[in-house]
């Protein structure tokens, strides 16, 4: 059985160590964090920030949805200047399952980016970060960041390295034919049942989420029907209570990682 520590007292207030990402910050043994930027706004108040996670192979950091023993991702702005909104653009994670758990993560150096809407000006950044970090024992690291957002010139090395951590991200489907059908609710068998509808599609990367992250859904599973992919609802919540909720089903293709979402139907038979 792990442990999980309280949050790490290591909180320090890194500065810029160069135009476009701040100092590394110790947050656990083996671990460390910065923050690094592309150091370039858009046209249309957008920029890119990146939570930069250097840790060995073997410990992990947890997805949008951790699973059953992972610790979310917590990101405050509240003390910063002209930041209007963010958003973390979750690259595609690794299962992780055991016989007696299944998490969602990322393991060794990863790179979590984030969307930030900024105001015209000189926006800069106040963040704190809670981050799972797991190993043995599972430690909720903190960290406190402090980074303008306008440099002189773009950190070209820093966005090339937050746009190749993008690139895993998947990607809303686009146009038609849909890779995905119909997901039904198979409430005696506890399972989301998933029309695959596209060859290319590699059925054991599919994973479900709903936006609370609850139920958390297993490994998918073989049909007898050469079109349809099982994936059980695992814990304690109500099955039927996914009747009409909207659920994320996110992939991989050979073109990479793409989502989709769709309304969970109960068959007339059921």
């Amino acid at each position: 059985m792990r442990s999980i520590l309280p949050v790490l007292s290591l909180v320090l207030l890194a500065g810029p160590a160069h135009a476009g990402e701040t100092a590394w910050q110790d947050v656990a043994p083996g671990v460390k964090l910065r923050l690094i930027s592309t150091g370039q706004i858009k046209a249309d108040g957008t920029t890119l920030v990146g939570i930069e996670i250097d840790m060995p192979e073997t410990n992990k950091t947890y997805w949008r949805v951790p699973g059953d023993t992972g610790l979310p991702t917590e990101l405050d702005f509240a003390g910063s200047t002209g930041v209007l909104s963010h958003e973390i653009l979750w690259p595609y994670p690794t299962r992780h399952e055991t016989d007696t758990y299944l998490d969602y993560a990322y393991f060794g150096p990863t790179i979590l980016p984030v969307e930030l809407r900024v105001e015209p000006g000189s926006p800069s950044i106040q963040l704190s970060a809670v981050l799972g970090v797991c190993s043995d024992i599972c430690v909720p690291a903190q960290a406190n960041f402090s980074l303008p957002l306008v440099e002189a010139e773009p950190d070209r090395p820093n966005g090339l390295r937050i746009r190749q951590a993008l690139a895993l991200t998947p990607m809303q489907w686009q146009g038609d034919p849909q890779p995905i059908g119909n997901v039904e609710l198979w409430r005696e068998a506890g399972m989301l049942a998933v029309h695959v509808a596209d060859p290319e599609l590699d059925r054991a990367s599919l994973i479900a989420a709903t936006d609370s992250g609850e139920p958390l859904f297993g490994t998918p599973q073989k049909s007898p029907e050469p079109n349809l992919v099982l994936i059980p609802i695992l814990g304690k919540a109500d099955e039927t209570d996914l009747e009409n909720q909207a659920v994320q089903l996110t992939f991989q293709t050979g073109m990479g990682a793409f989502e989709v979402e769709r309304t969970v139907q109960v068959p007339l038979a059921d």
